[in-house]
This record gives structure tokens, sequence and C-alpha cells, in this order.
């Protein structure tokens, strides 16, 4: 079985938490991360629109694009409006080759809201839900149509957060929108990773590989404290450097098949936790617990290089 390790820029600049980036430029943080031994990066803010300038930056370093979050706002607005925006994504990650765009729910979320308590978090009723999964259905298979797949990242403090919102999200959407299973954002829901990746592993097309630091979220008071005071107060972390057990997961995604891309998506500050090093630090643990499962992780980034 193939795999391939990504990073997220987020670890170098938060987009929601400006004081929590490192004033590094995309080639070194792309630099950075390659030297720990990853070959992708999703995007971020530092990224160029434009594929002319963006594929000679990523061949310089021998990284691919190998994802990128696009905020959907299909749970309110409607779906003319959402494809107008992603329209422009789906060309520039079509021409950039890249393996499908994060769909990110932001639709009454709070995630960006500092001001907004975890335990104040927008929930579906079910009638909601099952139109909502309609909805997500036919605006995945619309991309895919485009040229370009979706993954639905399920995300804390917004609409699908905790596993059985997880699981009534899958019942009511189809195979057109794929699953992107972020472990650390379960964990944080208080959801069972392992019985997730077992209950829709068929529909998982990409993984967050994010670690969390358990004793931090154990602290948290939900009535006081949004999801942004939990990501400065370091709710999040690289695997190895968290309370996950990622041998055990990434042998589970290995016992149903899994192959493509595993992500770190670990948004911490980066003057406690230095990215080059948390980098090295996920990717060590990476490597180990992959080999472990069978896995040949790809060592090529630019597919041309």
């Amino acid at each position: 079985m193939k795999a391939k390790l990504g990073m997220s820029p987020i670890a170098w600049w938060n987009d929601d938490l400006a004081e929590l980036s490192d004033d590094v430029s995309l080639e070194e943080c792309l630099r950075q991360s390659r030297s720990a031994g990853f070959t992708g990066m999703e995007m971020g803010r530092r990224f160029p629109n434009d594929p002319a300038v963006m594929l000679p930056i990523l061949k310089a370093v021998d990284v691919t694009l190998c994802g990128g979050w696009f905020s959907g706002t299909l749970v309110d607005e409607e779906m003319s409006k959402n494809k107008d925006r992603i329209q422009p994504m789906i060309d520039l990650f079509k021409a950039v080759n890249a393996p499908c765009i994060v769909y990110g729910e932001v639709g009454r979320s709070i995630q960006g809201d500092r001001s907004k308590p975890l335990a104040t978090k927008p929930k579906l009723s079910s009638d909601e839900m099952k139109a909502y999964g309609r909805r997500l259905t036919e605006f995945g298979e619309w991309c895919a149509e485009q040229g370009m797949p979706l993954s639905y990242h399920h995300h804390m403090a917004a609409v699908v957060e905790t596993e059985p919102e997880l699981d009534a999200f899958m019942r009511h959407s189809g195979e057109g929108i794929p699953l992107l299973l972020d472990a650390g954002h379960l964990a944080f829901a208080g959801g069972d990773v392992l019985r997730a990746i077992d209950n829709h592993h068929k529909r998982i097309s990409h993984v967050h590989v994010k670690d969390v630091r358990m004793a931090v979220i154990d602290k948290l008071d939900r009535t006081k404290q949004s999801f942004l005071d939990a990501v400065a107060l370091g709710a999040f972390t690289v695997p190895g450097d968290g309370s996950l057990d990622f041998g055990a997961i990434v042998q589970r995604f290995a016992d149903h098949g899994y192959e493509g891309w595993f992500v770190v998506e670990a948004e911490q500050d980066p003057k406690k936790n230095p990215p080059l090093k948390m980098a090295q630090v996920g990717h060590k643990e990476l490597m180990r617990v992959m080999t472990a499962a069978g896995y040949t992780v790809e060592t090529q980034g630019f597919p041309n290089a």
C-alpha cells in the first residue's frame, strides 16, 4: 500500500489567529516542511492563485499541492453562490494537479469567533441534516464533474462536529461527497476515531493526522472558552507529541486498504512549538507507524522534478 505525507501551512501561519504566525515566506515554509520529509503541502493564505506562479515555487522545492480549504456555506447559502466562489479554486487546483479540495462548512459555525464558547456551537435538526446531506452530495457531484473532487471536513464548532453528527451526515449524504477524516477534531469532540474509520472507511478520501493534547482539552470550560481559545492554549499538535495512538489509527486505515494522503495539520504557537522541529517530530512518528502498518511512503514530491 502506498501513502503520501503532507503538511498544512497552518503550523507556520494561522489564518484565524494572526498572533500564532511565524514571519516566514511561502518558500521558507515549503523548504522547512520538505527538509523534514514531507512531499506535499496544503494551500494557505500566502500561496499565489496563479498556477503559472505557483508551479515553479513548488517545483523548486520538490513539493506538490496536496489539498486546500474551501469555506463552504451550503448550510444556509444557495448552491449557485458556492459554485461561483469555488470555481476559481477548481480551475487552480486542476492546473496544479491537486488531489482534492477540502470542504469546510463555515455557515453558522463559531470556529472563527473567539467570543463564542464551544458549548454554543450550531446544531442541525434531523430534517436540516437530511437536507444538508442532500445539498452537499449534489455540490460534491458537481465539483467532481468539473474535474476536482471534494473531501468533507468535519470540524469543531461547526454543524458537523461530534461523532453522532458525522454519522448522521454520512447517512444522509452520498458517495458524491467523500470524507476527510480528521483524528484530532473527532477526538476533541469526544468521538472514537477507530470506530469512525470502521464505519466510514468506504467514503474516506483524505486524512488529517492532527494530534491533540487531552490534558489541555479536558481543562477547557466549554461554556466560556472558544475553539480559538483552545487552539491558543495548545489543544493541537503533531503525531508523536500528543495523546492519540497513531500506531492504532494508521493500522486501522491500512486494515481497510486506504491509500493516499496523510496530512499533518497542527495549529499551535510557533514560538513555543517551532514548526520545523514539530514537522520533524511528526514525520518521524508517522514513518514509524506507517512502516509498521505496511505502507510504502512515497518520497518524490513534485511529479516532474
